[in-house]
């Protein structure tokens, strides 16, 4: 009986673990303000451990990103174009609650810096 009552934290902790392994998988909702421009943004996020993938729509395109989590941090990169030339736009941001995601996103090519808000819609 001992043995069976030891085992039981270590059980939790997995299902804690596996819980929390897709913290951010679903559909989120990306307000962005860079360098005074704001927009929107559709995303869907999958995680798979520490590894993060999806898509963000706009208007006119669907953009393909990865990413990393790393307990509360959570990072993702976007390739895209703009008027035909290479465009990087990079995330990096705090997971506040199961529901939103609040940092920061930079735009290489530009040198410009801007927040972001990220809201699940599951």
């Amino acid at each position: 009986m001992k043995g069976l009552f030891s085992t039981i934290p270590a059980i939790l902790s997995v299902a804690i673990a596996v819980h929390a392994a897709d913290a951010v998988t679903g559909t989120w909702q990306v307000h962005q303000n860079i360098n005074g421009n704001e927009s929107d943004l559709a995303c869907t996020f999958a995680q798979t451990g520490d590894e993060l993938a999806g898509s963000c729509a706009v208007p006119d395109r669907t953009m393909k990103f990865t990413g990393k989590i790393s307990e509360k941090t959570v990072t993702w990169t976007v390739q895209t174009e703009y008027n035909g030339a290479p465009l990087t736009m990079k995330y990096s941001g705090t997971l506040a609650s199961a529901t939103k995601i609040t940092g920061t996103v930079s735009v290489e090519q530009y040198h410009v810096e801007g927040e972001f808000t990220a809201t699940n819609t599951k």
